[in-house]
């Protein structure tokens, strides 16, 4: 029994870059795809995709590499996690390593990246943190 469905996803997605696998496979949510789209967004995959296996579905991620097969993302951290929530003001919204990296908070309006909630004006559960 998996008790913390977004760390397991991060933990595939830093396994599968240290591997240096072109592309990981994840049990699907709503909340994943939103992360999905947002990494994508960030520039730290190529893709993603939804597959429908008529159960729960997956999602696939298409990592991304450099010409010196080096991947995009170099660490992720699990800040909020369901035995201690992190939940942040506005103004306290982190910035991962000074502009590189990416917080990805969960809002009133949604999943947001730290740049995009502080623009908004609206804290929430700081879910992660990719760099």
């Amino acid at each position: 029994m998996m008790t913390d469905p977004i760390a397991d996803m991060l933990t595939r997605v830093r396994n599968a870059c240290r591997a240096e696998h072109r592309k990981v496979d994840i049990p699907s949510s709503k909340m994943k795809r939103e992360i999905a789209r947002i990494l994508k967004g960030a520039g730290f995959i190529h893709n993603y995709a939804y597959v429908d296996d008529n159960r729960q579905g997956y999602l696939r991620l298409y990592l991304k590499y450099s010409t010196e097969e080096e991947c995009a993302i170099q660490g992720v951290k699990r800040e909020s996690r369901p035995g201690l929530r992190n939940y942040v003001g506005k103004d306290d919204i982190p910035r991962v390593l000074n502009g590189l990296g990416v917080a990805i908070l969960s809002t009133s309006q949604g999943i947001l990246t730290g740049a995009d909630a502080r623009k908004a004006g609206v804290g929430g559960e700081l879910i992660c943190s990719v760099w």
